[in-house]
């Protein structure tokens, strides 16, 4: 199995480095490294390095891996997949592609960036490979949801639904308990009208919880998914990663193997519709 996945990893990674894509990309990156890191200027702070290649590899795995399962999604691969004992290896090279073709668009932004850059011989460059490599992963794992490859009747639109729902209900949580308490009012107005007297007390409590501390427990709640991406931008802000900040790659890891998972599910048990 893995020797199948191995020669489809390089196959689809040569019909991306090779194409007038890949090129496309690469001169995406030598830009990007010529406006962001001017040489003679120079970038000695450590943190604008760490976050802006970091956003790069970010940006760069969702839109290569999305080509590639685009590549991935063309007829002429039918005869491959139909000879392999699992669909899942062909996902798993489709993703393995887009993230070794998004490492190597990285590795060379990385290295021009440190013409007259910041000094990686330091404690804090061991910081840097977890959480460049956990966000690729994550990235890339979200742009094979989005392919077509992958999705199956509005399941994309589910994910990111969801995800823009708890977005949405994080940088909104101060109005939106506000807003739950007066529906539950007219809700509980209602359900003493009914004489359901015990019933509109229990909704009464919760009014007063949202009133209350719901505001912060809300926002909490909501925000939660979101957590590792302010707990590295608060750590490399501050210069250090506590015992809770480190914790952020590896539940942005747990989250990319959830959804590999399910993409895993929905490409296993979806009928296959190749473009030409």
């Amino acid at each position: 199995m893995t020797q199948r996945i191995w020669v489809l990893t390089r196959f689809l990674i040569e019909r991306t480095l090779f194409s007038l894509t890949g090129v496309l990309y690469v001169i995406l990156a030598l830009v990007y490294w010529r406006i962001l890191f001017p040489v003679e200027q120079g970038t000695p702070d450590i943190d604008n390095y760490f976050l802006i290649i970091g956003a790069f590899g970010a940006v760069m795995a969702f839109i290569v891996t999305l080509t590639t399962a685009s590549r991935a999604n063309e007829a002429a691969n039918y005869p491959l997949i139909v000879r392999l004992p699992s669909r899942v290896e062909f996902l798993t090279a489709v993703l393995l592609s887009g993230l070794l073709v998004t490492g190597m668009l990285q590795l060379l932004v990385a290295l021009l960036a440190l013409i007259r850059g910041p000094d990686l011989f330091s404690v804090r460059a061991l910081d840097i490979p977890p959480v460049w490599l956990a966000t690729n992963i994550l990235a890339a794992v979200l742009a094979v949801h989005a392919s077509d490859f992958v999705t199956r009747g509005w399941s994309r639109v589910t994910i990111y639904g969801i995800l823009a729902i708890f977005l949405f209900g994080q940088s909104s949580s101060s109005s939106l308990a506000p807003w739950f308490a007066q529906r539950l009012n007219s809700l509980s107005v209602t359900l003493i009208n009914h004489s359901w007297v015990s019933t509109a007390g229990l909704v009464n409590r919760l009014i007063s919880w949202l009133n209350g501390d719901g505001v912060t427990t809300l926002g909490n709640v909501l925000g939660f998914v979101f957590w590792p991406f302010r707990a590295i931008l608060e750590a490399v802000i501050n210069g250090s990663f506590d015992s809770n900040q480190a914790l952020a790659p590896a539940v942005m890891l747990l989250y990319a193997t959830i959804l590999f998972m399910l993409a895993a599910d929905l490409f296993a048990n979806k009928d296959l519709d190749f473009i030409e």
